[in-house]
């Protein structure tokens, strides 16, 4: 067996070929790279036999194939040889395992194994194939089948990569040289154990002199002490990674590195002179500033307070947590007239102190704040906003009740005009004066009516009527004794027929509108010519009531159901009021015990249980019964007149007055009543028709075949007037 091939670049190839020619078969393997042969060489005039050497396996070898192989023609790799081979073509070749065929082909004949495809070691690093020899027209082997490996040799063909930038990274403003501040690592694809083709070294492009990179580890530190945030606060640096460790010709990437400088507490605040123009209600912000601090955070909190100023408990400072302003806060009102400017000094301190930049001075400042209070227009102000006046109830139209004054605030005093809010007086009760501001009556008052008014008064200026002022006049009316006392209650007097001489049948009481000062007092008697009367007393009790007694006894309500009493009551003004109030007292029938039980005039009563509209109903019902029956009854007599003709119907009309004295019931005796009542009998054809009947009557009869005019009933009118009757017959 013999290898054989060309020598490949390096001593490291030399030893890789030598390294597996052992002796383990008839086979030979010559490797694209090797520069030796295998093949068996027979001494001169020996015999194959005695040259033939013991039979052996397949000689181990691995092969190598450079990737990424650019080239036109195949690319070669090895050759395969067996010692049984004798070069008479009778033996063939056959190459199997991963990539025969595709990637790898063999010369059936010479045993030359070449790469048609472009190798990426990146992809796959090594192939496994096997190798056996064949008897060309039996097929039959001829060596034991054996493997071996083709090794795709790497070649330098990746740059480093960042698999985790871009980075960002913070570090202390302030901080020391050297400080680290992140650490980047890169990544080679190429083979770590073939030269230096992943092996990579870190620089920094760009980020100097500020910052600096490790070149073996990546790690980045910073390259200036006392970096400031106030000054630069964020960097951005580029960072490269190159492998053949960094010699010319190597590959390289790039990331980049975002820095930031976080704040530290190495600043203290500053204060600066500020002033404000305003005039602001109580509660209300005068004023805003703000401590320039450069540092953020938590390093920039500050705390304020007043230290000293104008006005001590005027103002008050807080600190707006949001934005670390000092808030002025005014406490009590400003008035321009009285002060115009104040003076506030005022201190902010920072509220988180780094000790260990205590060096950098004092954590804290002052200034002075002025604050100017600005003269705006006022509305007018009263003297009294509220101001109470009194007025009789009997004061007369344009009586003065009082008098309001307001006057302008501001410096430029302005005339004022007063009016009343009709608002509060509806019914206009009262007028003031637009100039002098004079109050005074302008309808009749009442005390009953409206005890107390509440008036507003409007004041505004003259050059300016938007700048109104607002003042209340409370109006009391004062009482005097125009209404006289009344009953307290309309009383309900009942007395039992069967009451005893004496006996009090009402307690009565009084009322007045009026209120004096020192209280009612009434006084019940009886009014004249009730005084005399013989059937009740009135007896006052002295204490605003009185007592109606009987004086007699045996009442009777068939002879007089109701009486009427008149009570005069009088007050204790001045002057004094009176007035007369009837008691109505009824008479009733009482049971046992005293208790009324029927009052008033002798009259049917309802059954018991049956109330005033169940009666009405059944009433009702029996009439409309009635007007039905009726109905019936005259259409009923109405279907049993016989029917009479036109042609048989004698009209004729007889008139007969009668100027004479009625006599009554001696009349009748100038008429046969019998005759008059019965003319449908005693018709007779001889009887004169010119003539009627003196006696009326109420049936009608026929008239003759012979006439054709129509027949009248008669009809008999009454009237009597005192004791004149006249009698007609129509």
């Amino acid at each position: 067996m013999s290898c054989c091939g060309p020598l490949m670049f390096s001593p490291i190839w030399l030893a890789v070929l030598l390294l597996p020619l052992v002796d383990l078969g008839r086979w030979g393997l010559s490797s694209g790279v090797s520069g030796t042969t295998s093949e068996p060489r027979k001494a001169p005039g020996a015999p194959w036999e005695s040259l033939q050497r013991q039979k052996r396996n397949w000689v181990w070898n691995q092969f190598f194939v450079l990737e990424e192989y650019t080239g036109t023609d195949p690319l070669y790799v090895g050759k395969l040889h067996s010692d049984v081979d004798k070069g008479d073509g009778n033996v063939k070749y056959v190459l199997t395992g991963e990539g025969a065929s595709s990637i790898f082909t063999i010369d059936e004949n010479t045993g030359d194994i070449h790469a048609t495809k472009r190798l990426d070691r990146e992809e796959q690093g090594y192939y496994t194939l096997r190798a056996q020899a064949v008897d060309r027209e039996t097929n039959i082997p001829v060596e034991d089948e054996s493997e071996f490996i083709v090794k795709v040799q790497d070649i330098n063909d990746n740059e480093p990569k960042f698999p985790d930038g871009p980075y960002t990274a913070g570090v202390p403003e302030m901080s020391p040289l050297g400080t680290t501040v992140v650490q980047v690592a890169a990544t080679d694809a190429d083979d770590p154990t073939y030269g230096h083709s992943a092996r990579v070294v870190y620089s920094i492009i760009h980020g100097q002199p500020y910052f600096s990179v490790e070149p073996k580890t990546g790690i980045v530190r910073t390259a200036l002490p006392n970096m400031d945030r106030e000054t630069r606060d964020e960097y951005v640096l580029v960072i490269q990674a190159k492998d053949m460790m960094g010699q010319l010709g190597g590959l390289s990437g790039t990331t980049s590195v975002t820095v930031t400088l976080t704040d530290v507490n190495d600043n203290p605040p500053q204060l600066y002179q500020y002033s404000v123009l305003e005039s602001v209600p109580v509660a209300s912000v005068v004023a805003r500033l703000k401590a320039a601090d450069p540092d953020i955070g938590s390093n920039a909190e500050m705390d304020y307070r007043i230290v000293d100023g104008d006005g001590p408990g005027l103002f008050n400072i807080t600190t707006d947590e949001e934005t670390q302003e000092g808030v002025i806060i005014l406490q009590r009102p400003l008035d321009y007239e009285t002060k115009s400017t104040f003076s506030l000094r005022i201190e902010a301190t920072n509220r988180n102190i780094d000790p260990q930049f205590l060096t950098f001075g004092p954590f804290s400042d002052m200034t002075v704040i002025k604050v100017n209070v600005e003269d705006v227009n006022e509305p007018p102000v009263f003297t009294n906003p509220v101001i109470k006046m009194t007025v009789s109830e009997a004061a007369r139209v344009g009586t003065t009740i009082g008098t309001v004054s307001a006057h302008d605030p501001d410096s430029a005093s302005s005339a004022i005009r007063y009016s009343i809010d009709r608002n509060t007086d509806l019914e206009r009760y009262f007028n003031v004066d637009a100039m002098s501001g004079v109050i005074s009556t302008a309808k009749p008052l009442d005390r009953e009516v409206n005890s107390v008014h509440n008036i507003t008064i409007f004041a505004m200026e003259s050059q300016d009527p938007s700048q109104v002022g607002r003042g209340i006049a409370v109006i009391t009316v004062m009482d005097i004794n125009d209404n006289a006392p009344v009953f307290a209650i309309e009383y309900e007097t009942r007395m039992c027929e069967n009451a005893s001489p004496g006996q009090v049948i009402q307690t009565i009481s009084a009322v007045d509108k009026d209120e004096p000062p020192s209280g009612h007092r009434f006084y019940f008697s009886l009014a004249l010519p009730a005084g005399s009367n013989h059937n009740f007393t009135l007896r006052d009790n002295k204490d605003n009531t009185a007592s109606v007694l009987t004086k007699r006894g045996g009442f009777r309500r068939r002879e007089q159901a109701l009486y009427q009493l008149p009570v005069l009551i009088v007050d204790s003004g001045s002057p004094a009021l009176s007035s007369t109030n009837t008691l109505s007292v009824r008479v009733c029938d009482c049971d046992g015990d005293g208790v009324p039980q029927a009052c008033g005039a002798v009259a049917y009563t309802l059954p018991a249980g049956l109330s005033t509209g169940a009666l009405l109903a059944i009433l009702g019902c029996i009439f409309t019964l009635l007007v039905l029956v009726l109905l019936i009854v005259t259409m009923r007599r109405r279907r049993k007149e016989p029917l009479i003709l036109d042609d048989e119907r004698d009209v004729r009309e007889n008139i007969v007055r009668y100027d004479d004295e009625g006599g009554g019931e001696e009349d009748t005796e100038a008429f046969d009543m019998v005759t008059l009542r019965n003319l449908n009998i005693m018709r007779d054809p001889k009887v004169r028709r010119d003539v009627t009947p003196e006696t009326p009557t109420f049936f009608s009869y026929p008239s003759s075949s012979a006439s054709r005019n129509t027949g009248k009933s008669l009809d008999l009118d009454h009237g009597v007037r005192g004791k004149d009757r006249r009698k007609k017959q129509i």
